[in-house]
């Protein structure tokens, strides 16, 4: 990244501004503007997330935001109620009371006299939910919005449930917020209530997990704030932009087909990321394009933000399978609109083992394959969105593949480019009344090396509604409909394309309750694939991204060094196999307010040969804040277990101040599991 320290606007920095709610809780902001604001008023953009500005976001904040700042406007970086110096407690994500305070922060922000009276929302996952979700209930100050790696939907595209079934990062993220929202304010910052504002938030704390087992099923739960629901009540310009390695790759192009705005989508190789600190590269000059959106939209400029394809995507090249990526070869790709007229299906048939060239369906044989399989398929299936450290996308599926129902293509006598959404629809029946369908896509090279391309999950109680799924009937036949993940992905010649059938896909999506036979019948099942030409010639029109750049980060000294692991382990003397996942910033002194941080997360996946009772996942956080005579930890754990009747957390949360334990609380509740 090319640091920039010459700007149009000379900037000035508020490092703590209060803001009252209603209720007299006080939010607090960091705000960036420029210096001439005080004489001639600018727009405003808000970035309104839980992560801690006076800290752990800090380096982040102060790359983007005076970058932003210097080019005209005031960015507002707010911390959530019950976060970081923000008075209240956090109590669960998206509430109404988060919704109400947006609002009120745009409200204020608007009526000061450095703003112009015209906002912006911009933020990466929580920051982009809270830009979306505010935008729906057009407040009359927000004129745009710039979101990156979110969804419109909090229930079945989300880290929670995937098609009816559990994710693991539904514990994962329940662990981290269980940490964040437990954190204490910075004394240097609100003085001697910070003790009191503490131990409020730890009296007020609950894992959040709990709330969300207790919610499996598409609800009211979910329903609120998800745009999805009713897509006419976004009314202002979206900016919306993902990567194929984030858990968020499908909702840049579902938004783009569903909203009636103004709208520009973005879909890079990267991680859950920004675009200009993009992982896997190549990143992109994302603040150049973020400032044009605001110049059209918040300032009027006529800069010809809107012209050009409505999707630019990156389309990748095949590479060979690996937990991390420096690089994605490939290239910019352009879509006029979404559904685009470039893009069309191809439609394989599982045939005999393979995948074959479309026939005459009703002359086909029912061949019926039969697949159970081990807990151990998944253990390479890397997280559910990757964050690349510890590197953690899905490894060489081979032997994955092992434990599941496998058709595939014959060697590929041309090139093939997917972009959009495959699909599988397959026949089945199960032996059991709760039954999985985990689906996946491979690449598989000449020399037998198998990289996953994107995969789908249906819970088969869920095929017909997610509001009120039904039990199988065992032995009967279901026709059902799997999506896959939204990718762009290029197949060369000589390469094979994998399809891959399993009944379980642990630890990324938590088992069924039990192992399943699944038959899966070859008469009117079929694969797919969203296929693009190879040679569309306004991609070679397309206006080249900018270097990445930004403002220069401020001074963090190392104190210890960082930590990161993924570790599959095997024991065949108890059957016993573990994922072992790390990841440890060490400690650290932020020199602009001498503050120093560590922040440690361990997450561990357990199981016993094929005891489908014996999963576990836990979820354990270390935080920790100090400055000369103050030293405070948080310590977080959770663990969820489960048998075929019901789920099982036991948690802990301890609070320490100086060394002393001052708070500790204990949590053991059992769940009933429905469906899932």
């Amino acid at each position: 990244m090319r640091h920039v320290d010459r700007l149009p606007w000379a900037v000035q920095e508020e490092k703590h501004v209060t803001i009252p709610m209603a209720d007299g809780v006080e939010l607090s902001a960091r705000i960036w503007r420029p210096t001439a604001s005080d004489a001639e008023p600018v727009p405003a953009v808000l970035e309104y997330i839980p992560y801690r500005k006076n800290d752990l976001t800090s380096t982040r904040d102060a790359i983007h935001h005076p970058y932003i700042a210097g080019h005209g406007y005031a960015c507002v970086r707010v911390d959530l109620r019950g976060t970081g110096e923000s008075g209240g407690v956090l109590l669960d994500e998206y509430l109404e009371q988060e919704q109400s305070d947006a609002e009120s922060v745009l409200a204020w922000i608007a009526e000061q006299p450095w703003c112009d009276g015209n906002t912006g929302m911009m933020g990466i996952s929580w920051g982009a939910f809270a830009a979306l979700q505010t935008a729906a209930r057009r407040p009359p100050s927000l004129r745009a919005i710039c979101i990156a790696s979110f969804t419109d939907d909090r229930y079945a595209d989300d880290m929670h449930y995937l098609g009816g079934a559990m994710l693991s990062d539904n514990l994962a993220e329940a662990g981290t917020m269980f940490a964040y929202a437990t954190c204490p304010p910075d004394p240097a910052v609100v003085g001697e209530r910070w003790r009191e504002m503490w131990r409020e938030r730890l009296d007020a704390a609950r894992p959040w997990v709990l709330e969300w087992l207790r919610h499996p099923n598409r609800d009211d739960y979910w329903r609120h704030a998800s745009l999805s629901e009713d897509y006419s009540a976004l009314r202002c310009p979206v900016l919306a932009s993902s990567g194929w390695a984030d858990g968020y790759s499908n909702a840049v192009t579902r938004l783009l087909s569903h909203v009636d705005v103004p709208r520009k989508g973005l879909i890079g190789p990267w991680s859950h990321k920004l675009p200009h600190l993009g992982e896997p590269g190549p990143a992109i000059g994302y603040l150049q394009e973020v400032v044009r959106w605001w110049d059209h939209w918040l300032k009027g400029v006529d800069n010809g933000v809107m012209d050009g394809p409505m999707l630019r995507a990156w389309m990748q090249e095949s590479v060979p399978p690996s937990t991390s990526y420096e690089e994605r070869p490939g290239r910019w790709v352009g879509e006029p609109s979404w559904p685009s007229p470039n893009v069309g299906e191809t439609v394989l048939p599982l045939r005999d083992g393979g995948l074959g060239e479309p026939d005459d369906e009703e002359s086909r044989e029912d061949r019926v394959h039969t697949v159970q399989s081990p807990l151990s398929v998944g253990q390479f299936a890397g997280k559910w969105a990757s964050y690349n450290a510890p590197p953690d996308l899905p490894y060489d599926q081979r032997e994955e593949d092992g434990g599941s129902l496998v058709f595939q293509t014959a060697p590929l006598d041309r090139r093939v480019e997917i972009l959009g959404a495959p699909a599988v629809v397959v026949e089945v029946s199960a032996d059991a009344p709760v039954a999985q369908l985990n689906v996946r896509l491979s690449d598989v090279a000449p020399d037998g090396r198998s990289t996953r391309v994107t995969y789908g999950v249906l819970n088969l109680t869920h095929r017909d509604s997610e509001e009120t799924p039904e039990p199988l009937e065992p032995g009967r036949r279901y026709r059902v409909r799997v999506p896959l993940h939204s990718v762009a992905q290029a197949f060369p010649p000589g390469h094979r394309i994998r399809l891959s059938l399993s009944t379980s896909y642990w630890p990324l999506v938590w088992p069924a309750p039990a192992p399943t036979l699944l038959s899966v019948y070859e008469k009117g099942s079929t694969l797919t694939l969203p296929v693009r030409p190879d040679d569309v010639p306004e991609d070679k029109a397309l206006r080249p991204f900018g270097e990445p750049e930004g403002c220069a980060p401020p001074a963090v000294t190392r104190l210890s060094e960082p930590e990161q692991a993924w570790t599959v382990s095997r024991d065949l003397v108890n059957y016993r196999s573990v994922l072992d996942i790390v990841k440890d910033r060490g400690l650290q002194r932020h020199e602009d307010n001498g503050i120093e941080t560590g922040l440690r997360a361990c997450e561990k996946y357990s199981w016993l040969g094929e005891d489908f009772g014996s999963v576990r996942g836990e979820s354990a956080w270390e935080m920790r804040f100090g400055r000369d005579g103050w030293d405070v930890r948080v310590e977080t754990r959770t663990v969820l277990t489960s048998d075929d009747e019901a789920f099982q957390v036991d948690a802990t949360l301890d609070g320490f101040e100086n060394g002393r334990r001052v708070f500790s609380r204990t949590w053991n509740e059992r769940i009933r599991r429905e469906n899932v």
